[in-house]
């Protein structure tokens, strides 16, 4: 697939948004006196898969994510402000202050809000994928959910249902290979999340979930074919947690304590901003003061959004 300055463009700056905005929630979440109340679960690390996947899509689809949904919130088009405010429980917050980081919502962005509920989207998003069906409306639901997910019975029942339908939605499961500190390989028999799409008669794809140029040609093939009525796509995009769960992400405590140094390092190795900044480089679209500018225009419109946040009401 050929990309354009356009895409190549919207696709860097949508996950060094997502990358810059979770760095600053790491900054204030332990500060003293705590402004942020509730649990957060960072995406630091995914942000090649939500902005691969969600780049392809209009206000008119629909996607419905898990509890680490900052990064598809922001990729499809959800408010900063909206987003800091929410975190710090205002009334100004994308949930009114009511749901904190794990149930961000931006309905006319199309993003359908999220489930602290392991795989407690997938069903909804099913639904929604239905409904489209049944309206006759070229619109596709998409779901985002972790490996963890593909361990509860509703994931294969979602996935038989939605096959058996054709119905037009795109399973994406972000498998950055723990659930809290137990790594895959102690709770699955086989690394084949892809593979099991197969039994359920649907495409399955696999790609590198930190190679953004890799996610959104995938994505991409999945969203025309169910378009065009060819039914669900199971993706699968293996990446990597960068930092711990919930608290204790801020302290990197489960890292250091629970995984191999080197997989540590393997995976530090293939950040997916600095992958994005090297494919562009490299095709001289950009150069490197236009990609400085970038970042700091998204740094000041951070600082804008906290400052809204902590003039809101409660």
């Amino acid at each position: 697939m050929e990309f354009s300055k356009k895409i190549l463009e919207k696709l860097y700056t949508t996950m060094l948004t997502i990358r810059l905005t979770q760095e600053k929630i790491a900054e204030i979440y332990p500060q003293v006196p705590r402004r942020i109340q509730c649990p957060v679960h960072l995406y630091t690390g995914h942000e090649a898969i939500a902005a691969g996947v969600c780049l392809n899509l209009s206000s008119a689809d629909y996607v419905f994510s898990y509890y680490r949904s900052h990064g598809h919130y922001l990729a499809m088009g959800g408010d900063l402000k909206a987003m800091f405010a929410e975190l710090y429980g205002k009334k100004t917050g994308c949930s009114k202050g009511r749901g904190g980081s794990m149930h961000f919502i931006d309905v006319k962005n199309g993003f359908m809000g999220a489930s602290a509920i392991v795989a407690g989207s997938i069903p909804l998003a099913v639904g929604a994928a239905l409904a489209f069906k049944m309206r006759n409306e070229k619109k596709v639901a998409v779901v985002f959910f972790g490996d963890a997910a593909c361990e509860e019975g509703i994931w294969h029942e979602s996935m038989n249902f939605a096959s058996l339908k054709k119905l037009p939605i795109i399973f994406i499961c972000e498998n950055n290979f723990y659930a809290v500190k137990t790594h895959i390989s102690q709770r699955q028999a086989e690394d084949n999340i892809y593979r099991r799409a197969a039994n359920y008669g649907m495409p399955g794809v696999r790609v590198d979930g930190n190679d953004a140029l890799e996610v959104f040609p995938a994505a991409y093939d999945a969203f025309y074919g169910a378009r065009k009525g060819g039914g669900p796509t199971l993706i699968e995009a293996r990446t990597y947690r960068w930092l711990g769960h919930v608290e204790n992400t801020f302290f990197n405590k489960d890292i250091l304590e629970g995984r191999p140094k080197d997989e540590v390092e393997s995976w530090m190795k293939r950040c997916p901003i600095k992958k994005m900044e090297e494919q562009i480089l490299r095709r001289g679209i950009l150069e490197k003061d236009d990609l400085k500018r970038i970042g700091l225009r998204i740094e000041e419109e951070i600082k804008e959004a906290i400052l809204f946040a902590e003039e809101s009401p409660f």
